[in-house]
């Protein structure tokens, strides 16, 4: 089996979160113990509600922020301390997609200098070099020169994300994390980016980690989907399988909330309540005060993530057949 290009390794993060100016102060388990790993040119989704830990998971995977627990590997070797000139270099290959283009973007800029910005921080190539690179660039995302002159504030939310994605690719990077990157745009627009972003991964040969609250968008571009509840993978397998043949109760719910195109849901799963705060984390599975099945033991003793065969594992004490899972997700 060829080695994962990431790899996290039961990483784990906390945070001081205190309530109000003089309430007293809890820890919130943004992320429990997860474990993935991801093959070069593969993509995996992770899907949840807000909450779930989706965009921390992705931060520490990239190395923005450091677990608490676990560790992340990148091309068989540790994240570097962030800092340093193994870190700078480990970075130039590992870029991020945010959400909100608008706010990744500098308004005071035009989009060509932007484009061009990671180019100079990393010392690529020479001046010339990078003018051709960003001319190469705006053209991969299906912009042009006069684009490049223009400031974000006179493009549209589909044009800034094309920027956005642009600047990424600049370094040429092996690694993509897209942090809900196509939840502020149109429909329309959404399946533009979608298809881009498809093209570009067979294109170069991406690896990606796509983060989403849209099963639909998540169903369309990952090979592979883990399934997050309040800091843990509560599934995890490949992605048509997933979605045919939802095991987890909470992933049964999603499954049901988002049909398959062409198809009305008439089994519709309504989840009843919130989820629960972070800081007060219900005792056994996390998922036992919303779901229709939860017995005694739900509420009493939390379940491991086991494996139901080759391609899923499955944390829920209902599962019929399962057996313990003998490696990591990957």
């Amino acid at each position: 089996m060829t080695a994962p290009l990431v790899e996290v390794l039961g990483i784990s993060r906390t945070y001081r979160m205190r309530s109000g100016l003089f309430g007293r102060a809890a820890s919130v388990h943004a992320v429990d113990g997860l474990s993935f790993g991801i093959a070069k040119g593969e993509t995996l989704g992770i899907v949840g509600e807000s909450g779930s830990g989706k965009s921390t998971t992705g931060r520490m995977a990239l190395g923005l922020e450091s677990p608490d627990q676990g560790s992340v590997r990148f091309d068989g070797a540790p994240i570097a301390t962030p800092g340093s000139s193994a870190w700078r270099v480990q970075r130039a290959r590992m870029q991020m997609i945010f959400q909100d283009p608008l706010g990744a973007l500098d308004r005071r800029l035009s989009v060509a200098d932007q484009i061009r910005e990671p180019l100079d921080i990393h010392k690529i190539g020479t001046a010339a070099e990078r003018d051709d690179r960003v001319h190469e660039l705006l053209q991969s995302v299906d912009l042009n020169d006069s684009h490049g002159r223009r400031y974000p504030g006179a493009l549209s939310g589909g044009q800034r994300q094309r920027i956005v994605l642009a600047r990424a690719l600049a370094t040429r990077p092996d690694f993509l994390v897209c942090d809900e990157p196509v939840s502020a745009l149109d429909v329309s627009i959404q399946a533009q980016v979608v298809n881009l972003l498809i093209d570009l991964q067979a294109r170069l040969g991406l690896t990606m980690l796509f983060i989403s609250h849209d099963l639909r968008v998540v169903r369309q571009i990952s090979r592979k989907v883990a399934v997050m509840y309040l800091g843990r993978i509560v599934e995890y397998g490949d992605a048509d399988d997933l979605f045919a043949r939802p095991q987890h109760p909470y992933t049964q719910a999603l499954v049901s909330a988002s049909p398959a195109p062409g198809r009305r849901s008439t089994n519709r799963i309504v989840l009843t309540g919130d989820p629960p705060n972070p800081a007060a984390r219900p005792s056994g599975c996390a998922f036992h005060p919303r779901c229709r099945h939860a017995t005694a033991r739900c509420a009493a003793e939390a379940p491991q993530l086991v494996a139901l065969d080759d391609q899923r594992q499955v944390a829920c004490h209902l599962t019929t057949g399962a057996r313990p899972k003998t490696q990591d997700a990957a």
